[in-house]
């Protein structure tokens, strides 16, 4: 029965030390070294109290040449599209997205491209000390409002302001005032009626109005060169004819010749 005994514990210690050794590692500068068991080999000794021999199990282990260990990465595209930042809108491409937004809520184009001239000068992440966002410039409330939910994406961000400055038109009935509205906040210019007093709205007047004056001359300028161009080649040309010349020959008579 103690022999039973001491199997049975001899076969448990073989148990937990098969399961430790095969999990025994080293790591060394990404390197692994493995320690794997070779084989159990069964052994006879003598228990010291008892004099009686004692079956023993050994394992000797057998050590794997060391092979290096890359770390895993739960979705290594995920992880390196996560590194990667916004491409920054170039001036050519809020162009675009100006007359893309000028023609959906029916707002001159020019009047949009010289906000954001003013406000943000054509840069996409933009934040004024109030908390203004974008290339419109637009706070928070105001963006929640007209439905922007990335004020950093140039597409929404121009669709938004372009809705709120149609808003301020029709109001206002007055470019002028929408404009002034745009910089100080509608209850302002409905208090005052007209542009509000402050150093900051008077001069953000002015160097919008500039700029839209200018811009608008130049896209007139522009719509007449085309429209005359295209009346220039729907009129047809009028045909062409060579000079007639006239001579009179030795005997008297008149001639006439277009060569």
């Amino acid at each position: 029965m103690r022999f039973c005994f001491q199997f049975g514990l001899a076969a448990a210690a073989f148990l937990v030390c098969g399961a430790v050794s095969s999990r025994a590692e080293t790591r060394q500068t990404g390197l692994r070294t493995v320690a794997m068991s070779d084989k159990a080999v069964p052994v006879a000794r003598v228990e010291p109290r008892s004099g009686q021999q004692v079956p023993t199990i050994v394992v000797a282990p057998r050590v794997v040449a060391p092979h290096e260990v890359k770390p895993r990465l739960v979705d290594e595209e995920i992880a390196a599209g996560a590194l990667l930042e916004p491409v920054p809108a170039s001036e050519s491409n809020v162009k675009g997205l100006v007359e893309e937004a000028a023609l959906k809520y029916d707002v001159n184009p020019a009047l949009l491209d010289s906000v954001i001239q003013v406000e943000s000068n054509y840069n996409p992440y933009a934040v004024s000390p109030k908390g203004a966002q974008g290339l419109m410039q637009l706070m928070p409330g105001t963006a929640r409002r007209f439905g922007v939910r990335n004020t950093f994406d140039a597409r929404e961000n121009i669709n938004g302001g372009a809705k709120y400055l149609k808003f301020l038109q029709e109001t206002f009935k007055d470019d002028r005032l929408a404009i002034a509205a745009y910089n100080a906040g509608e209850g302002a210019v409905a208090k005052f009626n007209n542009v509000p007093p402050y150093a900051e709205t008077m001069d953000y007047v002015a160097k919008v109005g500039k700029r839209y004056g200018k811009a608008k001359k130049v896209a007139e300028a522009k719509k007449k060169t085309a429209v005359a161009a295209q009346a220039k080649a729907a009129k047809p040309e009028e045909p062409k004819y060579a000079a007639v010349r006239q001579f009179v020959d030795a005997e008297g008579k008149v001639h006439l010749t277009t060569q």
